[in-house]
């Protein structure tokens, strides 16, 4: 099983015929290769997997599981302190 995860572009650079972006992930910023996306454009959200963008997402979808995701993370850090 693999896990896409959800960003924005925030600028998108050309090196060697090869698109990269810059892409924030909940303020974590990541360099990706969007090289199979040429429709990408700054302020687009994409899923990522393993530095590689995988498909181009609405902004919706891309708030929906960020905030899945930290609610995951709240989840996570409850049962942590239970275990202490």
């Amino acid at each position: 099983m693999c896990l896409a995860v959800p960003g924005k572009i925030i600028s998108i650079k050309e090196d060697n015929g090869i698109r990269t972006a810059k892409v924030s992930f909940g303020g974590a910023i990541k360099d990706i290769n969007i090289q199979w996306l040429p429709e990408a454009e700054e302020g687009s959200y994409i899923l990522a997997h393993v530095g590689t963008a995988l498909s181009i997402v609405n902004e919706e979808e891309a708030e929906e599981a960020i905030k899945t995701a930290k609610e995951f993370e709240e989840m996570q850090g409850k049962l942590d302190e239970r275990r202490k």
